[in-house]
């Protein structure tokens, strides 16, 4: 799976919204639309923050491990 589809996924499952993780990220939500799009990638800071919000690890959210 991909950056993307996983954010999106992780996103849902934990009842977010869009506009929740871009204020937890200080970004704007069409910022963060764009993750999710896969139009832009996120910085190693807020990959860091995501890891940390999903409770999950830097190298599931690259894909390359399952939770």
């Amino acid at each position: 799976m991909e950056l993307k589809e996983i954010l999106k996924e992780e996103r849902r499952k934990h009842g977010y919204t869009q506009q929740q993780i871009a204020d937890k990220l200080c970004i704007a939500r069409g910022s963060y639309t764009k993750y999710e799009t896969g139009d832009n990638t996120p910085t190693l800071e807020n990959l860091i923050k995501l890891a940390e919000l999903y409770k999950v690890s830097l190298d599931y959210l690259a894909g390359r491990y399952k939770e």
